[in-house]
């Protein structure tokens, strides 16, 4: 597999793709904002007009997109992927989508003669440009086995989780995980704040104990700087945990914790928080509290 197909370049899809090129496969890419493939065209892309031709092209075609909606339209509608479908070609969905829509749309390419694997990753915009995703797949094992060179050229490790459908539904539990963990963070750092206490040193003290967590890291440099700018918009996180509490109705599993963070994330959209990072969050609590966490 050397001429891969890259659609959808946003904060994730862009350092995927142009991992992909520093690691010497030819690319072809589709963006439907077309100036964010400037920069890999440079590099020696080559910008395609529509989905058809990135899969006309390529033996391979990663997708990383917004909602299963898009997905569906990049796939099978005008000007589609399924338009340039060839014999052998395999479709790699990065997007977090839900696991029915997954396995639905492996149907109807598997129609036209396309596989199909379900791969969301683990990471956001930060982990997407230092090459240290991990990916969870669902799908054909044989088929997993042959593509890990190209997971491992935009990551650190991946997984293989079962049939289709289950790299979703490993996406959903981890990301009911993301949102807890950061809901937890901003009411612990604002409380810390509101008592004079300083964050950074805060979250050192918790570093070293069994509240440890991967997110307390991440998001307080951001959180003290006053740095909103999205490695993981708000928004996609309130869509992700949607997925992950309709699935919860669908295995009738009460999700209390998850239902509460629901709330907090529509809480910040609707103060118009969706376009900034997850950890925005933070803003709300601090409304409520009457501090602000900044560095002392």
């Amino acid at each position: 597999m050397k001429k891969i197909g890259f659609i959808g370049l946003g904060i994730m899809g862009f350092p995927m793709a142009k991992h992909l090129i520093e690691a010497g496969y030819e690319l072809v890419v589709f963006n439907r904002t077309v100036e964010k493939s400037n920069e890999l065209e440079k590099l020696g892309a080559e910008v395609a007009k529509t989905p058809a031709q990135v899969a006309e092209k390529t033996e391979v075609v990663f997708t990383m997109l917004a909602n299963s909606d898009i997905v569906e339209q990049i796939s099978l509608g005008q000007d589609g992927i399924v338009f340039g479908a060839h014999e052998g070609l395999l479709v790699i969905n990065c997007s977090t989508v839900s696991p029915d829509s997954n396995i639905h749309l492996s149907y109807k390419l598997a129609e036209h003669g396309i596989e199909m694997l379900d791969v969301p990753v683990t990471g956001s915009g930060v982990q997407a440009n230092s090459g240290m995703l991990t990916f969870m797949c669902g799908g054909n094992f044989e088929t997993y086995e042959k593509c890990i060179p190209l997971f491992e050229a935009m990551g650190k490790k991946s997984f293989y989780m079962g049939p289709m459908g289950a790299g979703s539904y490993t996406k959903l539990a981890n990301n009911t995980m993301l949102a807890i963990n950061m809901m937890s963070l901003a009411e612990a750092i604002v409380m810390a704040a509101k008592c004079n206490i300083d964050p950074e040193t805060f979250v050192q003290v918790v570093s070293g104990g069994g509240s440890k967590s991967a997110m307390a890291e991440s998001k307080t440099p951001k959180i003290v700087n006053r740095d909103f700018s999205p490695a993981f918009k708000s928004a996609l996180m309130l869509k992700d945990v949607g997925l992950a509490l309709d699935l919860a109705k669908q295995i009738k599993m009460p999700m209390p914790v998850l239902s509460v963070a629901g709330e907090m994330l529509k809480i910040a959209q609707s103060k118009g928080y969706g376009d900034e990072d997850l950890c925005a969050m933070v803003k709300c609590y601090e409304e409520w509290a009457g501090v602000e966490v900044k560095k002392q």
